[in-house]
């Protein structure tokens, strides 16, 4: 949502509006299904025009009292938590039209910092405004607890990966999950350039900077993606899939050697 979409003859210009709003992850608010007119222009005051966001500048810090909701337009993002000693803990990504702040909804306090991974923009959502007006338009409010419900199945499922996942099944996982957010965000699900280092997939991953290399080369070895520095080609997305969700018993190359 983009509250600098301009009106025509002085009233909110909904198609502009809807067009900018394709990839927010609130975008089914400004569908015909969803709230009216009026709703919709009351929504769009709320939300804060354009904010541009350099490489490298959080979006908040650790301890930061809520003061309002993201959503990014361009560029990506890494929430992490920074111990003492500096050393950083991945603890999840942000791509175009995805909510970020959701970690302070339960205490009204950041607990981690949000860094832009590279030059981006975001959509600011105070949020008790936003609050205010999701208590009086349920499609509100249920696409809000849609998309908090997402999210704690998306952290569920990286809890469960890290317990007893290996190391390759981690990486094919991560890049097809990161496939389908791209595509839900209006990207390739086959062409990716990925925002973050291998250092930071690591960091997230519970891997070592080596062994995440060494995953990649092995995917790559086997036909299943191709790499050129940060753009990964996925070749063969159901292999992809299927060692993501450990369907495939035989090593990739055993099965080719026999066939």
């Amino acid at each position: 949502m983009d509250s600098s979409a301009p009106a025509r003859h002085g009233r909110l210009d909904l198609e502009r509006l809807r067009r900018n709003c394709a990839r927010c992850s609130l975008h089914r608010l400004c569908e015909p299904a969803g709230i009216g007119a009026s709703e919709l222009e009351r929504l769009d005051h709320v939300v804060r025009r354009r904010r541009p966001v350099a490489r490298g500048e959080r979006l908040f810090h650790a301890g930061d009292p809520l003061g309002a909701l993201f959503v990014g337009r361009e560029g990506a993002f890494k929430t992490v938590l920074v111990s003492e000693d500096g050393e950083e803990q991945v603890l999840g990504f942000h791509l175009p039209g995805e909510l970020i702040g959701l970690d302070a909804l339960g205490s009204g306090q950041h607990r981690c910092e949000a860094v832009a991974l590279t030059d981006a923009s975001v959509c600011e959502v105070p949020y008790e405004r936003l609050t205010s007006i999701a208590m009086q338009l349920p499609e509100l409010q249920h696409q809000l607890l849609r998309i908090i419900g997402q999210r704690l199945e998306r952290e569920q499922d990286h809890i469960g990966m890290l317990v007893r996942r290996q190391a390759g099944e981690r990486i094919a996982l991560f890049l097809h999950g990161l496939s389908r957010r791209v595509a839900q965000a209006g990207g390739s699900a086959t062409s990716l350039v990925l925002p973050m280092s291998r250092d930071d997939i690591g960091h997230f991953l519970g891997l070592a900077l080596e062994t995440v290399s060494r995953g990649f080369s092995r995917l790559q070895d086997e036909g299943v993606i191709q790499v050129s520095g940060r753009r990964v080609e996925i070749l063969d997305a159901d292999e992809l899939e299927r060692m993501a969700n450990r369907e495939t018993d035989t090593p990739r190359l055993q099965a080719r050697g026999s066939a």
